[in-house]
């Protein structure tokens, strides 16, 4: 079992104190569901429409760490609601308002109403590297392949 870490949570001004914080769904959930908080309303994502959905949420991620914002799959499966840079990304040292930016590839138009699971947050550990410019780089079988040189499966 992985070690515990805490993210403590902030409402913004004015959310709905009544919406749960994040919370995983089962006990082998690795991500832990994000709702929308809309003022109680609903907002309609229309086919091709882009929109900053407000969570209603700041965190504070402890050093060392990230939150990476993943879709759901229900709401790509069943209506094509996913989101476009995925997996988003909070820094351990951003402290503003947590959206979720959400794009509707379906047909149709989907109504997110007040209080939906639109997202899933997942806490990683990073990992920095250091970059260094280098004179060569080692050769390899696949060498400069890049899309589709490895063949289909």
């Amino acid at each position: 079992m992985a070690a515990d870490v805490t993210i403590l949570v902030l409402r913004e001004p004015g959310a709905d104190t009544a919406l749960p914080l994040p919370e995983y769904q089962t006990s082998g959930s690795a991500g832990a569901d994000l709702r929308a908080d809309l003022g109680g309303v609903e907002l309609v994502l229309e086919p091709g429409q882009i929109r900053l959905v407000p969570t209603g949420l700041r965190v504070q991620i402890p050093e060392g760490f990230e939150m990476q914002i993943r879709p759901r799959s229900s709401l790509a499966l069943k209506h094509g609601v996913t989101l476009p840079n995925t997996p988003g990304t909070i820094d351990s040292d951003y402290r503003g308002p947590l959206g979720v930016i959400m794009i509707n590839l379906g047909q149709q138009p989907y109504t997110i109403q007040h209080g939906e699971r639109i997202a899933q947050a997942v806490v990683a550990p990073v990992t920095r590297a250091r970059y260094v410019m280098a004179e060569a780089l080692e050769e390899t079988l696949r060498g400069a392949g890049g899309f589709g040189s490895t063949g289909r499966a």
